[in-house]
């Protein structure tokens, strides 16, 4: 009994073919998990940018509204708010009584120094923290309460709540609730909303707020002097703008954070000293509000935890978190502190990615132009030139609309060839169409092998043994050669020290969008890479559609290897390994059929990239490789690991930042910067074109690939890492094709 692959071969049952089948069911959990990492890091950049106003931020701030609906009891009444029993009521510092408030914060180099003030004084504050920024210095606020002071909500995003929904007035105060629970363990019952100053400011738009937030047990607290220390007057103008009249009581504003506040540092000491002489003596909110009225801070229905009464009087506005608010609390500082280190790391990976980008797109044009002037030149040659006759390879899987082809341009070859058409197992003919062909067209250097379904290295490694020549000529089924392509291909072979040569790979299907697309993909990446590559003596991949190799070379590495789905990179490594030259011969020119819709370019693309990590790993010892053998180690690896891994990988960071700036931050400056961008690779692309003497009209279609086609490709490379690291093995697959590549004169 036999089981059918993917591909259609035919293999014995076994544990090996289980598991792989395994596998196999585990690709697209993890092509779920590529996206889900996706989609996570994109969540914590929009968290990031909520944090400081980049999302959702409003900086609108109402002024001049008539205030003709607030009562006249409210607006010249003290700087405290209630509506105990569903009635507003103000309250009134007590005379001689300083309730110190400080906003904006918690920040971490000014709001630690007004604490150590505080309590080198032994003087209690009022804090009206923003949820941001509690969320983002959690131990500061834990410290200020544990130190005796009082805190209050003064919003998440610190925005002009008259301006908004109820639905986001809400959300400004459960998710700064959540942050206090997450940072100190306590909600509270006070707020101060942004942009507020005395009650006389209360307007018809604030009002409603007020009251709404009133009814749900929130106290909203004024001021009665404003030290303007954000103004930065000098440290004389904030003692005496915060100095109340007559001996009255008084809220007094400071800030401890939302600029540079050395000068409020400087004047607080001095301050208190002077209060302190004057007889007044200082207190939080709620020890006013007892003062005045015998009785702490309102209940608060609807508030997190109230009814748990604080530890101090000074604190009778905390309750203490409890329950689901309190884990909800904690796991929201724990996203916040996740986003506060990995956007900023993410940050630092975008520069370098962006250098890394900028430098690859800078090497390519710089040797690849010093690549074609030395090959191109007058003098140049690779020895004597090669007229022995040469062997070529045709691995064939149900290659029946393609092998015709393929053989018709083999036949018009200039170079005197035998070819082997390894049929591997196929199930649709493809050995009579290639004997046919063969017959049809006179060709008498024609040999058809065939072998049980093994594997398209099993089906190489029979030509190679098979062959008779000492050169060996690779290629695939679904490709065509231009008639001079194997002569072009095997000249590098004069030089004794060359062990193998990549051709020239170029897409004959490009008049579809993907097609298009792959196009200038291997005109732009794969060819310019190779011939940066090729100068810097470290070619990773001789593609197999065309490269050609010493046959003795190839048997003594061991032939192409099973061990990865990337048996043309595993060869090359080895090549290089064993001591060979290994070089790009830009005029052997092959055209192949590339994959002609999503899901075959997909898995080709998974194969491709996944097959190049396991040969990397593979071969991670040429790293400690010496000699000649050792310069792959020393330098291709380095640069494949860094071009063709990470760089992509972490390339999508270009995209989403672009993105999110372009929609919260500034659309025109990221505009122009993405145009830049492209504007670079535009022109690599079209030095590598005219290097190819390629049709530029396809490059109309860049803009398009960097904004969908690219996309793809991270996505593949993402599922191709979570593959490796989650020790998957990956079947070979057959792609579907059409025979729609015919002789190169076609396909110009």
């Amino acid at each position: 009994m036999t089981t059918i692959s993917s591909r259609g071969r035919r293999r014995a049952p076994s544990r090996i073919g289980r598991a792989a089948g395994k596998a196999a069911a585990l690709q697209k959990p993890r092509v779920i998990l590529a996206l889900l990492l996706l989609l996570a890091l994109t969540s914590v950049m929009l968290l990031y940018g909520y944090l400081r106003a980049e999302v959702g931020g409003d900086q609108r701030v109402r002024t001049g509204a008539s205030s003709s609906d607030v009562p006249d009891e409210i607006l010249d009444g003290g700087p405290i708010l209630t509506f105990r029993g569903g009635q507003a009521t103000t309250v009134s510092v007590p005379d001689k009584t300083i309730a110190l408030t400080f906003d904006d914060g918690p920040n971490p180099t000014w709001t630690p120094q007004v604490l150590k003030i505080l309590e080198e004084y032994d003087v209690p504050g009022t804090f009206f923290v923003v949820g941001s920024m509690v969320s983002r210095y959690p131990g500061i606020v834990k410290d200020m309460v544990e130190q005796g002071n009082e805190v209050g909500i003064h919003t998440f995003t610190h925005v002009d709540l008259s301006y908004q929904s109820q639905a986001r007035v809400t959300r400004e105060m459960t998710q700064t609730q959540l942050a206090l629970a997450g940072a100190a363990g306590i909600t509270t019952t006070l707020f101060r909303a942004p942009y507020s100053s005395e009650t006389d400011a209360i307007d018809n738009y604030s009002w409603p707020v007020y009251k709404e937030l009133g009814e749900d047990g929130y106290t909203s607290v004024f001021v009665d002097t404003d030290s303007d220390d954000w103004k930065r007057p000098g440290v004389s103008k904030i003692i005496k703008w915060a100095t109340p009249e007559d001996g009255e009581g008084a809220s007094v504003l400071f800030h401890d954070a939302g600029g540079e506040r050395s000068q409020t540092i400087a004047a607080l000491p001095k301050y208190i000293e002077k209060m302190k002489a004057a007889g007044y003596t200082f207190t939080t909110i709620s020890g006013a509000m007892a003062e005045q009225t015998g009785a702490g801070s309102t209940g608060g229905n609807g508030i997190p935890g109230a009814g748990l009464a604080a530890a101090s009087p000074l604190q009778a506005a905390h309750r203490q978190a409890t329950g689901v608010t309190l884990y909800e609390g904690k796991a929201l500082i724990a996203a916040v502190t996740l986003a506060e280190w990995t956007v900023p790391a993410l940050s630092v990976g975008l520069m370098v990615v962006g250098v890394a980008v900028m430098g690859r797109f800078g090497m390519m044009l710089v040797l690849a132009r010093r690549h074609h002037r030395r090959r191109n030149r007058r003098r140049f040659s690779w020895g004597p030139t090669v007229t022995r006759p040469v062997s070529v390879i045709v691995p064939a899987y149900n290659e029946k609309e393609c092998i015709a082809n393929t053989l018709e341009s083999l036949a018009k070859s200039t170079h005197p060839i035998e070819i082997l058409v390894v049929d591997d197992g196929s199930t649709d003919g493809t050995s009579q169409i290639a004997r046919d062909a063969a017959e049809r067209l006179g060709m008498t250097n024609v040999r058809v092998l065939r072998q049980e379904n093994a594997g398209k290295p099993a089906a190489l490694n029979h030509g190679v043994r098979s062959a008779r020549h000492d050169i060996v000529v690779m290629m695939d089924g679904d490709t065509v050669f231009e008639p001079d392509a194997v002569h072009q291909l095997v000249q590098p072979f004069a030089d004794p020290k060359v062990g193998a040569v990549a051709g020239n790979a170029k897409v004959g299907n490009r008049d579809t969008v993907i097609g298009a697309w792959q196009h200038i993909e291997y005109v732009m990446g794969f060819n310019l890479d190779r011939r940066m590559y090729d100068l810097l003596r470290c070619m990773p991949t001789i593609p197999g559609a065309i490269g050609a190799f010493r046959r003795d070379a190839v048997l003594e590495a061991g032939g192409m290897s099973e061990d990865t789905l990337a048996e043309d990179t595993d060869i090359t490594i080895a090549m290089h390994r064993a001591g060979w030259q290994v070089v790009y011969q830009e005029h052997a020119k092959a055209w192949t059929e590339a994959p002609g819709s999503l899901k075959q370019l997909w898995s080709q693309r998974y194969r491709w990239s996944y097959g190049t990590m396991q040969a990397l790993w593979k071969h991670r010892k040429s790293l400690t490789d010496k000699g000649p053998s050792g310069r792959f180690g020393r330098v291709g690896m380095p640069l494949v690991v860094l071009f063709q891994i990470v760089t992509p990988v972490f390339a999508p960071l270009i995209d989403v930042f672009t993105l999110y700036s372009m929609i919260f931050i500034d659309f025109r400056a990221a505009l122009l910067a993405w145009l830049a961008v492209l504007c670079v690779q535009l022109v690599c692309a079209a030095y590598a074109f005219r290097l190819d003497r390629e049709k530029y009209r396809y490059l109309l279609m860049m803009p398009l690939q960097q904004l969908a086609y690219r996309q793809m490709m991270y996505l593949v490379l993402i599922h191709s890492c979570v593959t490796a690291l989650t020790g998957g093995r990956l079947r070979w697959q057959k792609l579907k094709r059409t025979g729609e590549v015919g002789t190169p004169a076609g396909v110009s």
